[in-house]
């Protein structure tokens, strides 16, 4: 029963290759006809009590629309002999017996164009279609067919092209046969190419994906590290002095604390599949941004929000790029510029979401070193994601200033 079913399939040809199987189909129905209308006929033999019949000179009136027919019927199905091979081949089996145990006879110059005919089918059969072993088992068939089929023909085979017309399936069938493998070993090297460059794109999804995650993760563990060593200085400083401030600066140490747990849970959980009843932890996004200023007014650091425009539905990917933006803005305040004050603009316009950190001149100087710009890197990386871009610079009276600008669309 294998070898029954399809090995895929029905063959598509184009529009050129029905062209030439048209053309092809044509030129045989062309010899075709004019064998059968060049040969005047053999009449029969006389009856012993009858006047011999004369030989007619001419075909008879009818014998043109006949000649057509047969024509037609042997030729026509060829047009397809691509797109149901198989098909075709059992048609075009049945149109040369009809042929032969009727017209064989009074027309023997068509005799080698249906064996032509046949062996074209034959062909194409064993070289295109899907069905390898109803293709290939019904040449033996055929031949047997046309073996048991021989006392009811008008016309005889010689002896010395027997072996022709019994050789001649076989070898049109070994032919195509011989196409359809070396068809299916390229078919095979296609898939073979195509399933390597789906590992290479999934190894780089992968890759990408890793530098994602690594950008969240130093999104994350940057930010809130900062604001806990802000946090536990502070704490140090007035600990023998105002115990309770230094008591709610350590809460505010493990408060911060808690939070950037959750997000390294979260990241870290996209290293992991999630299981399908567990619910996940939505990201942040732009709406946490008044919890991420209050975390930042709460270490000492003022900074004043402010958002204009009209607000609108911001997409889940846009929201948490911005709070992104926005918080290692924020993380660079407190490492580079201790004693700034900071200021957060979200402006909500008609084409694009902006956001602007700013700062002014720090207070103090700095602990940390400005080294690195990993953060601002990684901000462009994202930003570029959606068409964003990101400028970062001095303010042209003091400070440093910070801006992203998201379109709405993707360009």
């Amino acid at each position: 029963m294998r070898g029954i079913v399809a090995t895929g399939p029905l063959p598509r040809p184009g529009w050129r290759a029905l062209l030439l199987d048209g053309a092809l189909a044509g030129a045989l129905g062309l010899v075709c006809f004019q064998a059968a209308t060049d040969d005047p006929g053999v009449p029969p033999p006389p009856l012993p009590s009858l006047p011999p019949l004369p030989v007619p000179s001419e075909a008879q009136p009818g014998s043109v629309f006949g000649a057509l027919l047969l024509v037609f019927v042997m030729c026509a199905p060829l047009v397809l002999r691509r797109r149901y091979p198989l098909a075709v081949l059992w048609a075009t089996m049945a149109a040369a017996s009809l042929v032969l145990v009727t017209d064989g006879g009074r027309q023997s110059n068509l005799y080698p164009c249906v064996v032509l005919t046949y062996l074209v089918a034959v062909y194409s059969a064993a070289a295109h279609s899907p069905y390898r072993l109803p293709a290939l088992a019904s040449v033996p068939v055929s031949v047997l067919v046309a073996m048991s089929l021989r006392e009811l023909m008008f016309i005889t085979v010689s002896a010395d092209y027997l072996p022709f017309v019994l050789l001649a399936p076989l070898v049109a069938a070994a032919g195509g046969h011989h196409v359809w493998r070396r068809r299916a070993g390229e078919d095979r090297q296609r898939l073979t190419a195509e399933a390597q460059a789906h590992e290479a794109a999934l190894r780089d999804a992968v890759a990408g994906e890793r530098a994602r995650i690594a950008r969240e993760l130093h999104d994350v563990v940057t930010h809130h590290v900062s604001v806990m060593v802000i946090q536990a200085g502070a704490a140090r400083t007035v600990l023998a002095a105002a115990p309770d401030q230094a008591r709610e600066a350590l809460l505010a140490v493990e408060s911060t604390g808690r939070s950037a747990l959750t997000e390294l849970r979260h990241v870290m959980g996209l290293l992991a599949q999630p299981e399908p009843d567990d619910p996940e932890d939505p990201q942040p996004g732009i709406e946490g941004l008044p919890k991420l200023i209050e975390r930042m007014r709460d270490v000492g650091v003022p900074v004043r929000l402010t958002i204009s425009g009209e607000r609108r539905p911001v997409t889940s990917g846009i929201g948490l790029t911005a709070y992104r933006v926005v918080q290692e803005a924020l993380t660079n305040i407190v490492r580079h510029a201790p004693g700034a004050a900071g200021t957060v603009v979200v402006e909500y316009s008609p084409e694009a979401l902006r956001i602007e950190v700013g700062n002014t001149e720090p207070g103090i100087p700095a602990a940390t070193s400005g080294t690195g710009g990993r953060g601002l890197i990684g901000l462009r990386e994202r930003l570029a994601v959606y068409g964003g871009t990101l400028r970062a610079g001095a303010r042209p009276g003091a400070g440093y200033q910070v801006e992203a600008l998201i379109p709405w669309e993707a360009t």
